[in-house]
Formats: structure tokens, sequence, C-alpha cells
């Protein structure tokens, strides 16, 4: 498979709770010869509405700003099902409160500074833990988010056979931003901090995504293509969220790039099949 003609790209910013003022947001797109273009950004309203675009046929590999697995630390010391499918299923079962219940009672007898439990894959990625369920409620993006992929057949590279046309990989925009901003904050869903800095610092990671300065794509020798209407588009939304949903996507163009240099898993490393692992990590 030529790259010209490979597989669609998706980037999804995830809501575990969309509404019409915060939708989930899907970028589409494609690579050609190391430029990734983007096509079209697609707002879901609803998980239903999410999950039927999920479950359409088509070619496509996306990155998805959710974990896909628990920490296997919680799981066990939770008596919770340690094979990936049958402890998603238990966990979809739950309700948010029992949910909510089952982490504070594990955070609450550990002591200040080892509160909550560890992926593998949070260190490398700097990723806030899977079983946090406030600021960000990540525990409940996973308990949205999972059950619906695995219901629409979508292969999770590592953690389960799908159709194998339809590949999703755990994304995380924070890990690209970063490389070029360092802690500096690009957006937030507060107007009071929608501010000129955050703008600025939009507009600093844009110019660097176009201009092949991230350090992780350079090196997959790609870059972001805009066009002038897209570029003033992803700087002008203060919630990050297109800008999210375009980093997603290109960790799965980078995705892409290793599959087709034959790499096993998209790129993804050995990694604990309970657990899961943020692409590019």
């Amino acid at each position: 498979m030529s790259e010209a003609t490979s597989r669609s790209l998706l980037g999804c910013d995830f809501s575990s709770a969309p509404t019409r003022r915060k939708p989930i947001t899907l970028a589409v797109g494609r690579a050609d010869r190391g430029r990734v273009l983007i096509e079209s950004v697609e707002r879901f309203e609803t998980l239903d509405a999410w999950s039927q675009r999920l479950a359409a046929p088509g070619c496509w590999v996306g990155g998805f700003d959710l974990p896909f697995g628990l920490p296997r630390e919680l799981v066990t010391a939770l008596g919770w099902p340690t094979a990936w499918a049958e402890c998603m299923a238990h966990y979809a079962g739950l309700e948010r409160s029992e949910i909510r219940e089952a982490f504070a009672a594990f955070c609450d007898a550990r002591p200040v500074g080892g509160k909550f439990a560890h992926r593998a894959t949070d260190g490398p990625a700097g990723s806030s833990p899977s079983m946090k369920w406030v600021n960000p409620p990540v525990a409940f993006m996973l308990h949205a988010g999972v059950p619906r992929l695995m219901a629409a057949g979508v292969t999770l590279p590592g953690l389960l056979d799908g159709d194998g046309t339809r590949v999703g990989l755990e994304a995380y925009p924070g890990l690209l931003a970063r490389s070029v901003l360092g802690s500096a904050s690009y957006k937030s869903d507060d107007k009071a901090k929608q501010t000129p800095d955050r703008l600025i610092a939009r507009k600093t990671l844009i110019n660097a995504l176009e201009n092949g300065q991230v350090p992780l794509l350079q090196a997959a020798g790609l870059r972001l293509k805009l066009t002038n209407t897209q570029r003033d588009a992803l700087a002008d939304d203060p919630s990050g969220d297109s800008l999210d949903a375009v980093l997603c996507l290109l960790q799965a163009a980078w995705a892409e790039r290793q599959h087709l240099a034959g790499l096993p898993r998209w790129g993804l490393p050995e990694f604990d099949p309970l657990e899961g692992w943020i692409v590019t990590a």
C-alpha cells in the first residue's frame, strides 16, 4: 500500500458528555508525500452519533484522546478481571458513581503524594492517570469511549482484534504540544482564561507543525499542510478542541508511517496488554 493510496487519518478530541457547546471533535485527513492534509472537521453532540460514525464502513487509522486501559496495580487491588476485554466489560457495566466510590476508596487508603495508580505509559507520555475522575475526568472518558470503540469493531493494536480496516490508537495531544511549547498553556474552556498569551501559543504551535519543527514528526518526515482558512480556524478556537483533534491526527499519521515501514503494532512498543499504550510515547 503506497502512502498516497493509504487509509484515511482521524484525530479525535473526546468528551465523555458531549453537548452542542462542547461536542466531540473529529479531524479527518490523509498523508501525501510527507504532508498531512486536513480534509474536514466533524463534530458530534451525542455519544450515539459518534458511535455511528465509528461503526460506519471505512479504512482509517485514528488517534483518540482518551485512555484505553487502567493501571494494573488498580485493577489487581480491586479484584477486577486482569484480561483487558473482560476488564473493560466489567468497567462498562458500572455506574459512574460506583467508579468514583471505588477509585476514591483506593486513593484514600494510600499515602499523600501517591494517591493514584499509574500506567507504565504515563511516565514517558506525561499523561494524567487513567483512574482520575476529575480535572480531567479521564476515567469517565474511558468508560464512555472504549466500550463504543469495541462495539464498533475497531481494531485496537495490542488490545483487541477488530475488523482490521478501522484502527484506533490511544493518543495524547499534550505530548506533541509540550515538545514545542514546554509548559506554556495554549487553550482553556474558561472564557476568563482565553488570553492573548494562549492565542500566541496556539499560533506558535501551528507554525511549528507546518514548518516541520516538531521533533517526533520531523523524524518521521511529516509536516502539517493547512489552508489559510484552516490555519485561522485552529488559531481562533480558544478551547483548543480543533487543534487537539489535529494533534491526535498527526499522531495517527506517525503511526501509519511506522506501519508502512513494516513495524509491528503501528509503532507501539511491547506493552502491558491490560494497560494499553499512548502512541508516540
